[in-house]
């Protein structure tokens, strides 16, 4: 690090913000991961870790949550190609078995068969990547692709320690195989609360879901949800939004693993996204959670960011992406 200057431009050497630090040397890798198979309205967000890597070259590194965040190591793990090849093929795929249900006509069959199986595939070997940085006693920050990325990484963590998961998102995720996809984007925190490791899930800025998912939330102990219209009513008869993150905090362990989707955000912030909704956190109200969540004593074990997709005619979703991207690795920092 003597030799890196925060204040130069950036050289872009394939690392997130041009950072000196490969892998092996840093203490938090950012695992990428392009894959948006079953998107079931806008895809994309296979694109974005891309679009965030190229947007992070422009980042200014001063943090206010850590001193000298430029001395955080953070490291980025390769792409393997195969992904992005297999993502397309299966993407097109996906999308007949979608169109047919939407037509209301059968599901095709084999074409279901075939994501699943190869989507199974792929969150086996995205746990083994995670678990081998892991075992490296290195803390891994996913980055998306759909939310159905989070799951390797997720279940490599659980297969080492106990955690809650704080859940930032528009949407609860909580569908059983949507639209017959097992591994839906729509579903990743259905697989995360089956995980035995897993203590809690607190999910916040919750405001498009299913009767079903709404039942699931009431009925499920392991469950406490924090719905945006409610977050709104507080803060419209006076609650201030500190004292509204020490309730969101209250039921989390002391171990925590964070998962943001973008659409967590007010839509402003990442037009882009794949199911862009209404309403949602402004950007320092999220950044305010998750400094209860230190304030409280508790301690981030992992996290990710999912759901960036770039935009077409501007570079503004992965701007904001790079942002959170670098703040995140702040509070993953010991």
């Amino acid at each position: 690090m003597t030799e890196f200057d925060p204040n130069l431009v950036a050289v872009k050497n394939g690392q997130f913000f041009g950072l000196p630090y490969s892998p092996e040397d840093a203490a938090i890798v950012v695992l990428p991961l392009p894959w948006d198979v079953t998107t079931s309205y806008r895809d994309g967000t296979s694109r974005g870790p891309r679009a965030v890597l190229d947007a992070s070259y422009q980042l200014d590194f001063f943090s206010p949550y850590r001193a000298e965040a430029w001395k955080t190591r953070i490291g980025t793990a390769p792409i393997p190609p195969s992904w992005l090849e297999k993502n397309i093929e299966l993407r097109a795929k996906a999308k007949k078995v979608i169109e047919a249900l939407e037509d209301g006509a059968p599901s095709p069959q084999k074409l279901l068969e075939e994501v699943n199986r190869e989507g199974a595939a792929f969150h086996a070997a995205t746990e083994a990547a995670a678990a081998k940085w892991l075992s490296a006693d290195k803390k891994v920050l996913t980055l998306g692709g759909d939310h159905s990325v989070s799951l390797g990484p997720i279940r490599a963590l659980a297969a080492r320690q106990k955690f809650s998961v704080l859940h930032i998102d528009a949407h609860a995720d909580l569908r059983v195989a949507y639209e017959g996809f097992e591994h839906s984007h729509a579903s990743i925190m259905h697989h995360v609360k089956e995980l035995p490791s897993v203590e809690k899930l607190v999910q916040v800025g919750l405001r498009d879901l299913s009767p079903d998912e709404h039942q699931e939330i009431a009925r499920n102990e392991k469950i406490t949800a924090h719905f945006d219209w409610d977050l709104r009513r507080a803060t419209a008869s006076g609650t201030a939004w500190n004292e509204q993150c020490k309730r969101i905090v209250e039921p989390l362990g002391r171990e925590v693993y964070l998962s943001v989707d973008i659409d967590g955000l007010d839509p402003r912030y990442c037009p882009g996204t794949g199911t862009p909704v209404p309403g949602g956190l402004e950007y320092w109200e999220f950044f305010a959670l998750l400094e209860e969540v230190e304030r409280s004593g508790r301690r981030f074990v992992g996290a990710d960011l999912v759901e960036v997709a770039p935009s077409k005619d501007s570079e503004w979703d992965a701007n904001v992406g790079a942002r959170i991207l670098f703040q995140l690795c702040q509070f993953l920092r010991s």
